[in-house]
């Protein structure tokens, strides 16, 4: 008898919630240092097959890895060029707009004045103290020191992500290494199959970016709201954290709309139009070119999205999914956590070991 099952059921337990805790509270103490390997890393497999196509065509390992980083780094700075060219268009109308929800702001005050008989002058203080709270939270030092982050993760990301296409041998020799000759056929196994949901996961993430993107601008366009491109790429980003996206997408045109419209249909449209394209969205776009790649189940995606974003924040968010679906590969290949493996995914067994359960159930309603 090994002595793995020697250990109490309880101790085992107690040592896997010990490793959890310790491997989260290193996360968040460490994400300064780790979110940008951890982007860059996914980065780096997404490029992968183009660089090894290029290579494959005879150009030079260096060569084609700069080709590809730099082609990419490119794309995202084309996307962002885009996104800020629509909110310069945006500060310009900006005292516009402020004056519009000046206007709302205070018709909303009196209505709650009237109707909850609350003395203007409360409200009014209540807001300011509101909105004093709201900008020490949102400082300019803290703003500046996020700018400056933001700043120089867009110049590291990109050497990693080069550096870890360059070292690529050596890190999965290391990996190898690090484990006996009779386990490397395993772990080459989680490896491939890794780096396939990864790439795949990513491909199907960007593709419904694009679809949702395009559906969003145009509806806005056609419905003539106000920084239709911006409002459409936007939420076509916020979209891509799961189940929650969708809503915050749909809110802030909504808002727009309600600001800089006359009539309230607008906002009505745009909650129809956008449940639509969120309905279309979950039930045909997701399925068959998301989901398909991954195989976690909705409980497990809500319970892991809200755990990312309280260790890393929306970063925490978007990679909560892809980081799940890595560890579900590795658990199915290790004999002792395919249980985890198996509540991670999303097959539901044919018939439950429990089914007598329900036949009890069914004889005292019978006798009842």
């Amino acid at each position: 008898m090994d002595i793995a099952s020697k250990i109490p059921v309880y101790v085992k337990v107690a040592l896997i919630f010990i490793g959890v805790f310790a491997f989260v509270f290193t996360m968040y103490i460490g994400q300064e240092i780790i979110l940008p390997l951890v982007f860059a890393a996914l980065i780096a497999i997404l490029l992968n097959p183009v660089v090894n196509f290029l290579m494959k065509k005879k150009i030079g390992k260096i060569f084609s890895i700069s080709i590809v980083v730099v082609l990419a780094t490119v794309a995202v700075m084309g996307i962002l060029y885009l996104i800020s060219s629509q909110i310069t268009v945006f500060r310009e109308t900006f005292p516009q707009l402020k004056n519009k929800v000046t206007s709302i702001n205070n018709n909303f005050i009196d209505w709650v004045s009237v109707n909850f008989r609350i003395p203007r002058t409360d409200i009014i203080s209540w807001i300011k103290n509101s909105e004093n709270g709201i900008m020490h939270n949102f400082s300019i030092g803290e703003n500046l020191f996020i700018l400056g982050k933001f700043m120089v993760d867009s110049v590291i990301l990109p050497i990693y992500a080069f550096l870890i296409l360059y070292y690529k041998p050596l890190i999965l020799d290391f990996i190898l290494k690090l484990f006996r000759k009779q386990h490397h056929a395993t772990v080459t196994e989680v490896l491939i199959s890794t780096k396939k949901i990864i790439q795949s996961y990513l491909v199907g993430v960007f593709i419904e970016m694009l679809i949702i993107a395009i559906l969003n601008t145009a509806s806005l366009l056609l419905l003539g709201i106000d920084y239709a491109i911006i409002l459409g790429i936007l939420g076509a980003i916020i979209n891509i954290i799961p189940y929650l996206g969708g809503i915050i997408a749909m809110l802030i045109p909504m808002i727009i709309a309600c600001v800089t419209k006359d009539s309230i249909s607008y906002t009505i449209y745009i909650f129809i139009i956008f449940t639509l394209i969120s309905f279309i969205d979950n039930h045909y776009i997701k399925p068959y070119i998301v989901a398909s790649r991954i195989k976690i189940n909705a409980l497990v995606a809500l319970i892991v999205i809200f755990i990312g974003d309280a260790v890393w924040g929306i970063p925490g968010m978007f990679l909560s999914i892809p980081l799940t679906a890595m560890a579900k590969v590795i658990f199915d290949h290790i004999e002792s956590l395919k249980p985890f493996g198996f509540i991670l995914g999303n097959t539901m067994p044919a018939s439950s070991k429990f089914s007598f359960l329900n036949k009890k159930q069914k004889v005292a309603n019978t006798h009842a």
